[in-house]
């Protein structure tokens, strides 16, 4: 409950009273009420160094709002991701079944691939001529987050195609694909593009039926580009003369902005709230420019300072490296080819958000945290099974 309010935001499609409800707040706190009566129900905290830095990086964003150029701003901006990296810490302590990650992984798909889907049949209705935009008042709210989110879902479908035995349900899960893809395309995002452009080609060395995906790759972007209109050209167009588009410009400024403040305030950042009008005449090139980051790294970066992003960078790193031991582990199928699957798929996925979160401002975002979390679970389970089996035991590799 707490990942589908978090991911979809459900209540942010109504209006009225429901739109401004704290559901998840609600579901939250039974959560851990239930925890509290039900403590010898849950698995015990993985002793993974992926979920140490966890714990590390939520206490670091605590540090630097205590130095920051406007503290009375940063308790409501610091209390956002608290809530979504202490749940995913929670979330070690409830997931630890193969049918609960399956069960995760369901959630996430579907908690994005709805918008995916609708924008999906949006963008074939009215051939590419809008874009497809997200609920208000979330993360994905807008086209660029909502495609990065969308193309972060894809490598799960293919997952849960491949371990489903209904053909209505695989079928359905192929047609999620496509129409994510095409959704993707149009939000005319150009951070989107290049995620799905890497993580088409991770997706194609990482999955077991190479040749189903090159043929659909080869029959699904000639036909959805035959689909886009020629605002859709033009902006892509906009990537290689970079220097004459204003926003373009106006990241790159605030990029600046972010490494001018991480230096003089090493390594600790400037807080939450570094985008003012101040901040920005003290150490932006173009003080008159005002943008956010639009950049995962450059925004830890300049709110955190290379301490945060020391710490940002390394849980993915060895989140990936995580994947990698469980694909080396469960290599040969058996038992494991659903973990080995997962891995790869998960590992997909982060590839995705690496390359169009450099673009983007999504570094408190849910989804790439839970893969994080399914990841740590899953070489646990591995590396039990294998312990258990005397006959694979000679197999683990570290």
């Amino acid at each position: 409950m707490w990942i589908w309010l978090g991911i979809m935001n459900p209540h942010k499609l109504t209006y009225g009273f429901a739109f401004f409800m704290p559901f998840a707040q609600v579901v939250a706190l039974s959560t851990l009420a239930s925890i509290l009566f039900h403590a010898k129900k849950l698995y015990s905290f993985p002793k993974d160094r992926v979920a140490i830095l966890l714990i590390f990086f939520v206490l670091w964003l605590g540090v630097s709002p205590l130095f920051s150029f406007h503290t009375e701003l940063e308790f409501e901006m610091w209390l956002k991701p608290i809530k979504v990296l202490f749940m995913c810490l929670v979330a070690l302590l409830l997931v630890g079944s193969r049918e609960q990650v399956h069960q995760v992984i369901w959630i996430l798909a579907l908690s994005v691939g709805f918008y995916g889907v609708k924008g999906g049949i949006f963008t074939i209705l009215t051939a590419g001529a809008h874009r497809v935009w997200g609920p208000d008042g979330t993360f994905i709210a807008d086209n660029n987050t909502l495609a990065l989110a969308i193309v972060m879902t894809v490598p799960l479908f293919r997952y849960l195609q491949l371990h489903s035995t209904n053909k209505w349900v695989r079928l359905g899960c192929l047609a999620a694909i496509i129409l994510c893809v095409v959704s993707a395309f149009g939000s005319q995002s150009r951070g989107a593009f290049l995620a799905l452009t890497a993580m088409g080609s991770f997706l194609f060395i990482k999955s077991r039926n190479k040749g189903l995906i090159a043929v659909l790759v080869l029959i699904a972007i000639p036909m959805v580009l035959m689909f886009m209109p020629e605002s859709w050209f033009a902006r892509m167009q906009t990537m290689k003369e970079y220097e004459q588009d204003q926003s373009a410009m106006g990241r790159i400024n605030a990029w600046w902005m972010a490494w001018n403040l991480a230096v003089d305030r090493f390594p600790i950042g400037g807080g939450f709230a570094v985008y003012a009008l101040d901040v920005f005449a003290r150490y932006a090139p173009d003080p008159s420019n005002l943008k956010v980051a639009h950049s995962i790294y450059f925004q830890i970066l300049g709110e955190h300072g290379f301490g945060g992003l020391a710490l940002f960078l390394l849980i993915f790193i060895l989140s990936w490296s995580n994947g990698a031991w469980v694909v080396r582990n469960a290599k040969g199928g058996g038992e494991l080819l659903w973990a080995y699957d997962l891995a790869a798929m998960c590992q997909v996925s982060l590839i995705g958000y690496a390359v169009g979160g450099a673009f983007l401002s999504l570094t408190y975002f849910d989804l790439p945290y839970y893969i994080v979390i399914v990841l740590i679970v899953l070489r646990g389970m591995v590396k039990s099974a294998l312990n258990k089996e005397p006959d694979m035991k000679k197999t683990v590799t570290n």
